[in-house]
C-alpha cells in the first residue's frame, strides 16, 4: 500500500471510530505529546495514542514518542499491523458502547467529588479492581465521583476522553467488599445526567469478555456501537 493510500483517516465517518486522535487534537489536545502525525497523552495521564492514518511517516513519529515515554495503546476500528520496529506487548477487543436511553429525572446517588488528594486511594482502588489503566494524572481529565464507606473509597467512575459532542465515562470499579450494592450503576447515573447537561453523549468502553458489566451497562441505556481493537505497542529490542 502506498503512503498516499494508507493516509485514510482510520476514523472514518464517525468521531468514535478514531476517538483517541480526535481527543488528543480537540479538547484535549493541551495532554498531548507529538505532532500532526501521531500524538500520545502525557504518560503520567495515560498510554492512549493514535496516528493520523497509517503510512510509514506516522508509524515513524509514533516509534519516536514510544522511544521518548514508553509504551503506547492504540484503540482502532481495525487491527493495526505495525511494521518492523515494533513490538506488541498486548491485543484485546473492546465493546465501544454509546449511551441511547431515556433521562433520569431522578438520578440521584450518595457521593463525594474526587479530587487530587484522593488520587492514591483511586490508584489503588483500580490497581485492585483493573477496570482500565488509571494514572496519578488521569482525574485531570474530567469529573470524577466517588463513594465512601467504612473510611476507604468504595467506588468511583467519572470521565476520561472528550471530544466534540461527547464524553467517555470510564474507570468504574467498586472494591469487592461493597459490591452488590448499586454504587456503580448510581454513580453512572449521575455521570450520564451531567454529560447530557453539557448537550454532550455519553460513551464507553468495555472488554467484549465482561459480560456483567456491559449487561450493567445496557441497563444503563448504552447500546452496542462497534468493537474496537486495542493494541499495547513498545519499541523492538535491539
Amino acid at each position: 500500500m502506498s503512503e498516499a493510500a494508507a493516509r485514510k483517516d482510520t476514523g472514518s465517518a464517525h468521531p468514535l471510530d478514531n476517538v483517541v486522535w480526535n481527543a488528543l487534537t480537540g479538547k484535549q489536545s493541551r495532554f498531548a505529546l507529538g505532532d500532526d502525525r501521531a500524538r500520545r497523552f502525557q504518560p503520567a495521564i495515560g498510554r492512549f495514542a493514535a496516528m493520523a492514518d497509517a503510512g510509514p511517516t506516522s508509524f515513524a513519529a509514533l516509534r519516536g514518542l514510544i522511544k521518548a515515554q514508553g509504551p503506547v495503546a492504540l484503540v482502532t476500528p481495525d487491527e493495526v499491523l505495525p511494521p518492523a520496529g515494533f513490538s506488541v506487548i498486548g491485543h484485546t477487543t473492546l465493546l465501544q458502547m454509546i449511551w441511547q436511553g431515556e433521562p433520569d429525572p431522578t438520578s440521584a446517588w450518595e457521593h463525594v467529588r474526587l479530587v487530587e488528594r484522593d488520587v492514591p486511594e483511586m490508584v489503588a482502588l483500580t490497581t485492585a479492581t483493573e477496570p482500565g489503566p488509571f494514572g496519578p494524572r488521569t482525574i485531570e481529565l474530567g469529573d470524577y465521583l466517588g463513594v465512601r464507606r467504612q473510611g476507604k473509597l468504595a467506588a468511583m467512575a467519572g470521565e476520561r476522553m472528550r471530544l466534540d459532542g461527547y464524553t467517555e465515562i470510564s474507570a468504574v470499579c467498586v472494591d469487592a467488599a461493597f459490591r452488590g450494592q448499586g454504587h456503580a450503576a448510581g454513580l453512572m447515573r449521575l455521570l450520564i445526567a451531567a454529560i447530557r447537561a453539557r448537550a454532550e453523549t455519553p460513551f464507553l468502553h468495555v472488554l467484549t469478555t465482561n459480560h456483567a458489566a456491559i449487561a450493567l451497562y445496557r441497563t444503563l441505556g448504552f447500546v452496542d456501537r462497534r468493537e474496537m481493537h486495542l493494541m499495547v505497542l513498545g519499541e523492538a529490542n535491539a
